[in-house]
């Protein structure tokens, strides 16, 4: 998996990828293509952020948190 921290952050929080997706308003099968192409929306990805508590950077492991 390309973001790893993602999802750790989506097991962290119970969460499952049909609700990680009902919340960012998309299908399960966009966010699994946006992940294999290295390419998720930004404002998808503040709301992600937003949603864990923790940074875009952490997200896309460019940093720790």
């Amino acid at each position: 998996m390309k973001y790893p921290n993602i999802a750790a952050e989506r097991a962290r929080n119970g969460m499952t990828m049909d609700e990680l997706a009902a919340h960012l308003g998309v299908t399960r099968k966009t966010i699994y293509n946006w992940i294999d192409a290295g390419k998720i929306p930004q404002g998808k990805l503040a709301a992600m952020a937003e949603l864990f508590g923790v940074s875009a950077d952490y997200l896309l492991g460019r940093s720790t948190e």
